[in-house]
């Protein structure tokens, strides 16, 4: 993927600008807003439209999912939002004459997106009491939309073993993440009505209003075809609480609240089992997740710190699995 200046992405933000906005002839305001070795986004105005350009530079080896083309990625935003999804609405898929790679462009949305802030703050307390609910409808709504063709289908048995095979591949050995694996074994739930799944929905990819709650879901690059209960579990994993552990559903809600919420927006019934067959998923993805990234910053270090900080949370994610265990047992 080509690697472009700021100038070099304004100049081909400005030769479209015509094309995000009727009548824009330039662009301004342009800002990097978030690094990374795969993934660029950036905020910019047209004609006092606030947009984002999401534009691939490479390719990520940090999560063993499958990641869609930016163009299918655009193509389940603008399926999602049709369905009454709030998220938000892609104005411009780049093709290869735009010169901008892999990327599509969206409007800007207004909001708080950090996780710690949303589950903690005094001033986003009318939020959480109702963010649980309005996250249940979302993914009702998520669950609900016909998938794009071509998207991938990861079912519950394909999931385990792809991280599974992750692991292994590690050489990595910890006892807690062994039991995790054989208790999921046991417990794996039929394929059986599988929808289009968000692959990612937890707290730190919701945009959230401090008195409204919800704005738009966020972050839709790992969305795939697979068992609806992924998305509910995943938003309860421990490690999207934020030091709440209380508060299952991001460390701002209840998991009644979620499910009130999902149901009423006519979203089939999960079960308490379904939804700890998945929470448990959740915190073994991340503790392999943790691994890789350890093992990254080890064979690069120049790369920065964050990776070794991430794989300092391996023994949060195995806390979390015996916590599971014990409260299943």
């Amino acid at each position: 993927m080509e690697r472009l200046s700021k100038d070099g992405i304004a100049t081909r933000l400005g030769a479209i600008a015509g094309a995000l906005v009727p009548g824009a002839e330039g662009i301004a305001g342009l800002t990097r807003l978030t690094g990374g070795a795969s993934m660029e986004t950036w905020a910019f105005e047209a004609s006092g439209v606030p947009l984002i350009l999401r534009r691939r530079t490479g390719v990520s080896d940090e999560h063993p999912g499958r990641k869609p083309p930016l163009r299918l990625e655009a193509e389940v935003i603008a399926a999602a939002t049709a369905a009454g999804v709030p998220a938000p609405e892609v104005v411009h898929v780049c093709d290869d004459a735009d010169g901008l790679g892999e990327a599509y462009v969206m409007r800007r949305v207004s909001g708080e997106t950090l996780g710690k802030r949303i589950a903690t703050d005094p001033a986003f307390a009318p939020a959480r009491g109702v963010l649980a609910r309005q996250c249940g409808a979302a993914l009702a709504r998520i669950h609900a939309t016909p998938p794009v063709a071509a998207l991938a289908t990861v079912g519950p048995r394909e999931t385990l073993a792809n991280y599974e095979a992750t692991w292994r591949a590690s050489g990595a050995v910890r006892p807690t993440i062994e039991a995790a694996f054989r208790w999921l074994e046991r417990r794996l739930p039929e394929e059986t009505g599988l929808t289009l799944v968000h692959g990612d929905f937890r707290n730190g990819n919701l945009m959230v209003d401090p008195g409204t709650g919800l704005v738009a879901v966020l972050d839709w690059e790992l969305a795939h075809v697979g068992d609806p209960a992924e998305d509910l579990g995943w938003i309860c994993t421990n490690s999207w609480r934020f030091g709440q552990p209380a508060r299952r559903v991001g460390g701002f809600g209840d998991v009644a609240d979620l499910l009130a919420g999902y149901a009423e927006a006519g979203g089939a019934p999960i079960s308490a089992e379904r939804l700890d067959f998945w929470t448990m998923v959740g915190s073994l993805k991340w503790g392999v997740m943790t691994t890789i990234m350890y093992a990254a910053y080890l064979a690069d270090p120049a790369a920065g710190p964050e990776r070794a900080v991430i794989g300092r949370r391996m023994s949060e994610t195995e806390a979390d699995i015996v916590a599971i265990l014990e409260r299943a047992a």
